[in-house]
């Protein structure tokens, strides 16, 4: 399975099917009377830590993908299900787009950090022009008390 580049994974990352474990049982999904009769429901099942490829990956790419995925590991192990369709193939793109996408994302990098800027002066100048406006239109509105 192939994992393209993205903004963690350089040059991409091609997991051997030898390291995915697929498991089928039937869905509880749509399917009418077939939903009874065919294992549709995709388990797959891929252990990080012992991957060949996460441990190729650099040794930050490795150590943030293997940190991020941490609290959704099972048993040291990362599980996709996928029961939406009613075809098992179609299931079984779908569990494997999921892993892309997951391995993907635990893999990027954390975003710049923002630096904080101040208000212009000019800004500062115009809202307190717009709240002087505000309170002279909201002035007009009151009553005048005779007393």
């Amino acid at each position: 399975m192939r994992v393209p580049a993205g903004p963690g994974l350089r040059h991409g990352l091609v997991i051997d099917a030898g390291e995915l474990v697929e498991r089928f049982s039937r869905s509880s999904g749509p399917g009418g009377q077939g939903v009874n009769t065919t294992d549709s429901r995709v388990e797959l099942d891929f252990d990080p830590s012992v991957s060949r490829a996460v441990a190729a990956l650099p040794d930050a790419t490795r150590e943030r993908l293997l940190e991020r995925l941490a609290p959704k590991l099972v048993g040291g192990r990362l599980l996709v299900v996928a029961s939406e369709h009613r075809s098992q193939r179609q299931n079984r793109v779908v569990a494997r787009q999921r892993l892309v996408m997951m391995l993907r994302e635990a893999a990027a990098p954390d975003p710049p950090t923002r630096r904080p800027t101040r208000p212009t002066k000019g800004s500062q100048r115009r809202r307190v022009d717009a709240k002087k406006r505000r309170g002279q239109l909201k002035s007009g509105r009151r009553t005048v008390d005779d007393g």
